[in-house]
């Protein structure tokens, strides 16, 4: 359990901000050697890599469509955070590469000497991206407009989104890459937990830092407690996060992100601290379940939606998935009441727009285990949005590595791509484009759901072999890359 703990705080973690909130690139890690310079058959490259389970794949010529090697092409897959590609065409359709999130404050009354004759309501449109400092920047804005303080109520509305407790129900309740979707979100609705020991034990902070400030938490809270297990405990009691951690996984010190599960009160509880500090008295926020007229005293928007989806694709960050995925639905007329209906309505438009059968979605970022895709399917979509598409120019460039993980910047082939990792489910789906020019889409899933059905609760942040089994993976899909390059991109 503490080296569990000293692996997130030291790793994971520990890159993703302890001044920004934006989560670490993922799948950027591993170490993948170069295949030799002979072209090997597939078999003998999935042999040589000893990865055990499932192995699916389908390359093909990204202009044409003609398939040029297939192995289990049409057996539905997990594609773990691939799916983003596709959540990111879906987004694009239905809401346009230009659509940006507004976050807006409302006063329902006149202001007279400073004091607002009435309710002020802070709006949220989902906007995955507000974070600390942006927020700031509304609470600056409010100053301007003259207001010191209100009559009425401070109220938030997330109700523009459905409110979700968790991306995905089997995830443990302490991991940030499953927190709370509402349409208010915050710090990609994580808070900022750090522990430093003392003589008299622990000193505990939540807060939720950002670039350039860091205002304490009151609705996330923590306690040390003394037991072996389990980690954590979570239990919520009137829109507050109580948590308790194990005395016996802290060590000397450290921090890690948690997840909000209520992020409208976290949001509003973090502009009301902002606000006091620009000399403006806000009492405690309360949830609205409604926006009312006024008039709208500051403003923040998002970068344009093709910014945002570029960088949830290079982040793979699952909040921004499921708001991009639940606000198109909701731009397609799909009253969405779960992230399951919402993966429903993303289906449908799959095999509407792109002939797509065999996919099931439970969600838009993949981290539900439940969604499915064949190899096939998946580069069916990549090829008729085009290797001169939008989806292309927002995709990661992927490095080919050496056998130390080095980036080989000087490799000849050239990888724009979606990664996918689960605990043994490994994917990468993208456009390859060979030395001579030739681009190719593929589609390469791994799996091994029985070695992920064994994976006991105590472990399910790092099972057991999973890495070793993730570092095979991705050898083999850069061995399957270069293969392909040397034999069709000449």
């Amino acid at each position: 359990m503490a080296a569990l703990m000293a692996g997130v705080a030291g790793c994971a973690f520990a890159e993703a901000p302890a001044t920004s909130p934006r989560p670490v690139l993922r799948g950027s890690t591993a170490t993948a050697p170069v295949a030799s310079k002979s072209v090997r058959s597939a078999e003998a490259l999935i042999k040589a890599s000893g990865l055990d389970g499932d192995i699916a794949y389908v390359v093909a010529d990204a202009r044409t469509g003609l398939i040029l090697e297939a192995r289990s092409p049409n057996t539905p897959h997990m594609p773990a955070s691939t799916a983003k590609a596709l959540t990111t065409l879906y987004a694009l359709d239905a809401l346009g590469a230009d659509y940006r999130f507004r976050t807006h404050l409302v006063a329902t009354g006149p202001i007279s000497n400073g004091r607002l004759n009435g309710d002020l309501v802070l709006v949220g449109a989902g906007d995955p991206t507000l974070d600390t400092d942006r927020l700031a920047q509304i609470a600056a804005r409010l100053k301007v407009s003259g207001l010191r303080e209100i009559s009425g109520r401070f109220l938030v509305y997330g109700g523009a989104l459905p409110y979700i407790k968790t991306i995905d129900p089997d995830q443990p309740d302490y991991v940030g890459y499953s927190p709370s979707i509402a349409g208010l979100n915050l710090n990609y609705n994580r808070v900022h937990f750090e522990w430093k020991k003392g003589g008299n034990g622990y000193a505990v902070s939540m807060d939720a830092r950002s670039g350039h400030v860091r205002p304490d938490v009151r609705m996330a809270r923590m306690k040390v407690v003394e037991r072996a297990a389990p980690l954590f405990t979570y239990a919520s009691t009137k829109n507050v996060d109580n948590w308790t951690v194990s005395r016996r996984a802290l060590g000397t010190g450290g921090s890690r992100w948690l997840p909000v599960r209520r992020p409208d009160i976290y949001t509003g509880e973090v502009l009301q601290a902002l606000a006091g500090s620009n000399g403006i008295a806000l009492p405690a926020p309360q949830i609205t379940g409604a926006v009312p007229g006024g008039t709208v005293l500051a403003e923040q928007t998002s970068a344009p939606l093709a910014e945002v989806l570029k960088d949830m694709l290079k982040y793979s960050t699952n909040m921004t998935a499921e708001v991009a995925g639940l606000t198109a639905s909701a731009a397609l007329g799909v009253k969405a009441r779960d992230l399951s209906a919402s993966g429903r309505a993303m289906t449908a438009w799959l095999a509407q727009r792109y002939g797509i059968n065999s996919a099931s979605f439970v969600d838009h970022s993949g981290l539900g285990a439940g969604s499915r895709i064949s190899a096939n399917d998946m580069v069916t979509a990549l090829v008729k949005a085009g290797p001169n598409g939008a989806l292309h120019s927002l995709m990661k460039d992927i490095p080919m590595r050496d056998a130390k993980g080095k980036p080989l910047k000087s490799h000849p082939v050239r990888v724009q791509a979606k990664t996918g990792t689960l605990n043994f489910v490994s994917a990468l789906a993208g456009y390859m484009t060979a030395p001579d020019g030739t681009t190719l889409a593929f589609a390469i899933f791994t799996s091994n759901e029985a070695r992920r059905a064994r994976i006991v609760a105590a472990e399910a942040e790092a099972p057991r072999g999973a890495a070793s089994w993730n570092k095979s993976s991705k050898t083999l899909q850069q061995a399957l890359i270069e293969r392909w390059a040397g034999v069709y991109g000449s």
